[in-house]
């Protein structure tokens, strides 16, 4: 991956990757920001399940340049994998979407309609200027989004050293900064380092990928059009309570670097109480679907992957613990 910071590389990140004419995606908010790179089309609905309509805008494009947080970017990677051409992605969240292949497509309310892999991201251009104006329960949200990432890599089947590697570093940067950043949000410092401790996250989620968290928020978040990262920040601490017998050096490892060792779960909740729902009823989830929620996080990948895949049953407890 080709990963450069300062919104100034872009030019450079573009040609690395082979992007001269980029179709650009990115939502009404960012048509102000002045690009040094010149798009031939440009797709402003954000999230989109009109992929077809998107890839048809992209006729003469060599590339997909995606501006914007998770759903700008799963879109642009949704686009690459049809026309099997490179993305580059400017985020301007922790969410962490531009370190996979893998992308889920969202109607414009949010609700999932699909999703899948193929897609071809090349490049990566880190801006913190861009992050400044992010409200305190998005930057929570997709802060808790990176972490997770962090948390699940170390006990995944199929964790790796490096992968370890990223996901320490990123979940200690991570649970530094976020609170300065929320006291004060236009510290840019404090924005360059939480958003160094979401690559982090993101490199180790390439490295690993995904676990029982992440099922969970995901059955949950595509049934209502939910924010993904806040509901991260709330699946994660009952997981990880379920996963220690299973993985108990990963988990206290990860307690360690987010602050408390003996209750990694308690580290993640008082992150995740710093702004924005803590508590599934707060998202409005209603509680008699718990049961299929949980049905459909059960046989997602993640949970497969989990060090002890859980059962419906098992997943229900969980969501309930969360509620």
């Amino acid at each position: 991956m080709i990963v450069r910071w300062g919104l100034d590389s872009l030019p450079e990140a573009c040609a690395e990757a082979g992007v001269s004419s980029p179709l650009l995606i990115a939502s009404e908010r960012w048509d102000a920001l002045e690009l040094a790179v010149e798009p031939v089309a440009r797709w402003r609905e954000v999230p989109s399940d009109r992929i077809a309509e998107a890839v048809a805008a992209a006729h003469g494009a060599d590339g997909v340049l995606a501006l914007g947080g998770g759903s700008a970017i799963d879109l642009g990677k949704a686009i690459s994998a049809a026309t099997a051409s490179p993305l580059v992605s400017v985020p301007t969240t922790y969410a962490g979407a531009e370190w996979t292949s893998y992308y889920g497509v969202r109607d414009p309310e949010r609700r999932m309609r699909g999703g899948g892999g193929g897609a071809h991201p090349t490049a990566i251009v880190y801006e913190p200027g861009l992050t400044l104006e992010l409200p305190p329960e998005i930057t929570v949200g997709t802060a808790m989004n990176a972490l997770a990432h962090c948390a699940e890599a170390l006990y995944v089947q199929g964790h790796n050293p490096a992968a370890d590697e990223h996901a320490l570093a990123g979940a200690r940067l991570i649970a530094e900064w976020l609170p300065l950043v929320v006291v004060t949000p236009q510290d840019r410092e404090a924005r360059a380092a939480l958003l160094r401790g979401a690559c982090h996250g993101g490199a180790a989620l390439a490295g690993s990928m995904l676990a029982l968290a992440h099922a969970m928020a995901q059955a949950i978040g595509g049934r209502y059009g939910l924010p993904h990262g806040t509901l991260n920040g709330i699946c994660l601490p009952p997981v990880l309570r379920f996963n220690t017998p299973y993985a108990p050096d990963a988990v206290a490892r990860f307690g360690e670097a987010v602050g408390d060792r003996n209750d990694a779960a308690r580290g993640v909740e008082a992150l995740t109480a710093l702004a924005g729902p803590t508590r599934l009823g707060d998202l409005g989830v209603p509680e008699n679907e718990l049961p299929r929620l949980a049905a459909t996080a059960a046989e997602r990948g993640g949970n497969l992957a989990n060090p002890k895949p859980a059962s419906p049953d098992e997943i229900e407890q969980l969501l309930r613990e969360a509620y």
